[in-house]
């Protein structure tokens, strides 16, 4: 077969009507998945007065940026006044460092620890070994909400409410995903290299830091990217224990903004504005990392 008849072969093969059809579907989908994010953009760059004009086109309505000049704290109360705010304060930086500590401390001890427990899951051998697991692992059947009053009650006893270490108790340890997700891996990985270690005097403490860490960079920095998103849009724990502005996170923080907003008229821009730049650094780390947690999640051999 020529060059011509196999181009000609796989274009064919590329325009089947099925092919369209699957593609026509994910644009679909793919645009009805970003549609409420495209509108809470629209939102963010409109004014609280030209909302409640029945304006529905696809374009804001007197589009302005002093709804993010105002979230940001950069808009003086003349500007937040013209562009309808309700005058409810939100410090976005205090909050937006409030939720980097915290993703980032659960994310550090949540991978750290719960490397150690699948490595010891998927190399050590000791009795009721696979038992134990699999019980820790049932642990994913309980809801979070469950453990919640408890968790509070034993908190609250040690003095440790409104603190950074209360919002960070209930995850900074071993979370049974995880501890699954990274055990997989360490179930397809070949012995042989521990196994040579061994012979010349290594420990686990060695095989584990010195050989099995650096080996397993991409399912650890998958496990890191998908802890880190999940610990910045937590919001029930967090509202519990962490109602002090001075460790009040993002998610709490746009929930209070909202509550303090009069009610016969809401401040959804200024809203929509924290909304979308809380929303932002996830973005941002899920566009440049994001095809770091699909090669770790095929590595693993979770499909």
């Amino acid at each position: 077969m020529s060059l011509e008849q196999r181009t000609g072969s796989s274009r064919q093969q590329s325009l089947r009507p099925g092919r369209l059809a699957a593609w026509a579907v994910l644009i679909v989908l793919i645009a009805l998945t970003l549609f409420p994010f495209y509108w809470i953009l629209r939102t963010a760059l409109s004014t609280n007065a030209s909302l409640f004009t029945g304006d529905v086109g696809l374009l804001p309505p007197d589009a302005t940026l002093v709804n993010f000049r105002r979230v940001l704290g950069l808009a003086s109360p003349e500007e937040i006044a013209a562009a309808g705010g309700a005058g409810v304060t939100f410090d976005f930086w205090l909050y937006l460092r409030n939720s980097l500590i915290v993703s980032t401390l659960i994310t550090i001890g949540q991978v750290t620890f719960c490397a150690m427990a699948a490595y010891a899951f998927a190399r050590l051998r000791f009795p009721g070994r696979d038992a134990l697991f699999y019980l820790f692992l049932s642990a994913l059947m309980i809801p979070p909400v469950f453990i919640l009053i408890p968790n509070f009650l034993f908190l609250n006893s040690l003095g440790l409410l409104d603190t950074f270490a209360a919002v960070v108790a209930p995850f900074i340890f071993m979370t049974p995903f995880t501890v699954f997700f990274l055990r997989q891996f360490f179930l397809g990985i070949n012995t042989q290299v521990e196994e040579a270690a061994k012979l010349d005097g290594a420990g686990h403490v060695q095989l584990f830091t010195r050989i099995v860490v650096p080996i397993m960079a991409a399912p650890l920095s998958t496990a890191a990217i998908l802890t880190f998103i999940l610990s910045w849009n937590e919001y029930m724990w967090p509202l519990v224990v962490g109602q002090d502005p001075s460790v009040r996170v993002l998610t709490v923080a746009l929930s209070l903004f909202r509550a303090g907003s009069p009610q016969a008229a809401p401040d959804w821009t200024g809203l929509m504005t924290a909304t979308f730049l809380a929303a932002v650094p996830i973005i941002v780390l899920f566009l440049v990392l994001g095809r770091r947690v699909v090669d770790g999640i095929q590595f693993s051999g979770v499909k």
